[in-house]
């Protein structure tokens, strides 16, 4: 039986004609507009968030790029970017200038598009599953791609130069997304159980393919292996951003024209194919975006988990589960969380660098565990 659009979402679905109101016939309107949110105050309310978090991302780029063991004073940060921009500014020192422009500002922006690339896949994974407990890494498709990426390290692969560890990475994360998506539907629906036993299981076996090749693989490239597992920014630069932008960029504007489909996807498959979606091709376009955003942030970054758990699900309980604001919105927060840990992770254990991947984890986990339960506890089980 198809779940209702209230059960799948948390929000109230479309009352039939000439059903009473929500508020049942002693309450007459006066218990609808108690239980009605305007469409005004939510748009209002998207709008505010939206621009919060472009704000904060703003603070974000900022602090990063100013903060590190070379301290650049912020004043010193905008002045030079004015300055390339021909905005007027000047420029820094030698050593300033080349700290900002070759270390930082490539990390920034390499975090801006990994951290993107990441939430607005998981809000993507959220909506094609039908459940707040779909994520790439969760599910394991963050450590397929790593397959390919790691894969092509150890066999010295190089037939398409600079973009072979970016096209095997997104092989093998398209190859993971379709088996995690037929091996979890069951019955015409994906259950949250067997996605995530699935997901334990591919995990599993990517983590033994990673080892296979560690065995095989020469002392530079455990190296470069290591750094896929642990999920770092420190090996930023503009040739990497480049290397990732188009499919990043690709995948981030494909991805809100399809968030209609998605609202009308979560009231059930057969309601959505009476109002005219194409279930099955919108699925099949929304995995191939899921692999190429997926791709793009682990050819680059490695496996960094939990950025598409918990962003889209602090989105959705903040603004609700309409698609139009929480898969750019979640773009937007992902960038942010990104931007942030990368920030912390360089500077918290100053001069020493934690890897990036372990600190998202090391906060994602307790997140994880506790929407686990409270999914658990709003169904009354899984049995």
């Amino acid at each position: 039986m198809t779940a209702s659009y209230e059960e799948r979402t948390g929000s109230p679905a479309a009352a039939p004609a000439g059903a009473p109101p929500a508020g049942g016939p002693e309450n007459g309107s006066a218990g609808g507009k108690a239980g009605a949110v305007s469409p005004g105050s939510a748009r209002g309310r998207a709008f505010v968030l939206t621009l919060a978090l472009s704000l904060a991302l703003l603070a974000g780029c900022l602090l990063s790029a100013a903060i590190g063991a070379y301290s650049i004073p912020l004043g010193d940060v905008l002045s030079s970017v004015q300055h390339r921009a021909g905005l007027g500014g000047q420029e820094l020192d030698r050593v300033g200038e080349s700290v900002l422009w070759n270390v930082r500002l490539p990390r920034v922006v390499l975090a801006l598009l990994v951290g993107a690339s990441l939430g607005c896949a998981g809000a993507l994974m959220q909506g094609v599953f039908g459940n707040p407990l779909a994520e790439p890494g969760v599910i394991g498709i963050s450590a397929g791609a790593a397959v390919g990426a790691v894969a092509s390290i150890a066999f010295g692969l190089s037939f398409f130069g600079n973009w072979t560890v970016t096209v095997c990475a997104f092989v093998a994360g398209l190859v993971t997304v379709l088996l995690v998506y037929t091996l979890s539907r069951s019955g015409g629906r994906t259950e949250v159980v067997t996605l995530i036993l699935t997901g334990i299981a591919v995990n599993a076996f990517a983590g033994a393919l990673i080892g296979l090749f560690i065995f095989f693989a020469d002392n530079a490239q455990i190296t470069q292996i290591t750094f896929w597992q642990l999920g770092s920014l420190s090996q930023a630069t503009w040739p990497k951003v480049l290397a990732v932008l188009p499919c990043a960029l690709a995948g981030l504007l494909i991805a809100p024209f399809h968030a209609r489909g998605l609202d009308l996807l979560a009231l059930g498959e057969r309601p959505a194919r009476h109002l005219g979606v194409d279930v099955e091709r919108l699925r099949i376009v929304l995995v191939l975006v899921v692999a190429l955003l997926t791709a793009a942030a682990v050819a680059v970054a490695g496996i960094i988990s939990f950025v598409g758990l918990l962003v889209p699900h602090l989105l959705r309980m903040a603004n609700g589960p309409g698609h139009r604001f929480l898969v750019p919105g979640s773009a937007l927060g992902g960038a942010l969380v990104l931007v942030a840990g990368d920030l912390a992770a360089r500077t918290v254990a100053a001069p020493a660098e934690l890897p990036l991947g372990v600190l998202t984890a090391l906060f994602g986990s307790p997140f994880f565990f506790w929407l686990l339960r409270r999914t658990r506890r709003k169904q009354g089980g899984w049995a």
